[in-house]
């Protein structure tokens, strides 16, 4: 390559095979966490369950099949490879406080949006560290966190009778090789597509369309998911 020439540029659309790659989810017996969990299983990812009760996720991991395994979220934090964090708002720090030397060179994907509720509907929650994913990283100073699975109706997700679940997930986060992993993930379920959406910092933008989507979803009784065009 001569001096002048400028360096070949990485495909965005070039993702590695994640197929080997074992799956745990915490909160995995909320519905959120089900349906995902439901999903990459059905997808052949090999999938665990997590929960505070180790005997609840088994429970649930056996009535959902697929081969998923439940377990308490400390052994599924340690014996998955990637981690997807699905819990309550409410539980989010004290969870991810008490797990960070278990999750300690993984990548952690954070699904959880801080949101509220009153007369007027869905809105979002204040955060100091700017978004439930920053908040997820700077408890996780030895992970790779990246923020996906947002805006997933999970109501579809569990639906047996949706053969696809034709939706674009943005996917942000500060690792290249964190975040292209992700995209690859979403990408192993029928329908999903795994769109790079930016830097960590912009994850509180993506928690809070969360209200929006459910806005709409109350107005017009449905499922919507997000759609990214020209890309």
């Amino acid at each position: 390559m001569s001096a002048m020439s400028e360096p070949s540029r990485v495909d965005p659309r070039a993702l590695p095979d994640v197929s080997a790659l074992s799956v745990g989810v915490l909160g995995g017996t909320g519905e959120q966490g089900r349906g995902l969990a439901l999903r990459l299983a059905m997808a052949g990812q090999r999938v665990q369950l997590g929960s505070r009760d180790a005997a609840r996720a088994q429970a649930a991991a056996a009535q959902m099949g697929h081969g998923i395994i439940g377990a308490d979220n400390d052994s599924c934090a340690r014996q998955a490879d990637l981690v997807i964090v699905a819990v309550p708002w409410e539980g989010h720090a004290t969870l991810l406080a008490g797990l960070a030397e278990a999750l300690a060179g993984k990548v952690v994907v954070d699904c959880v949006n801080p949101l509220g509720f009153d007369k007027q509907g869905a809105f979002a929650l204040a955060v100091p560290e700017g978004s439930a994913a920053q908040q997820a990283a700077a408890l996780l100073p030895a992970s790779r966190v990246v923020g996906a699975f947002h805006h997933l109706s999970a109501v579809r997700l569990l639906d047996p009778a949706a053969a696809r679940v034709d939706t674009d997930v943005l996917v942000v986060g500060d690792d290249r090789a964190a975040t292209d992993t992700v995209q690859a993930l979403a990408q192993r379920i029928p329908g999903l597509r795994g769109i790079y959406a930016g830097r960590l910092r912009g994850a509180h933008q993506v928690e809070a369309l969360t209200a929006n989507l459910i806005s709409v979803n109350r107005r017009y009784v449905a499922h919507a998911g997000l759609r990214v065009t020209d890309v």
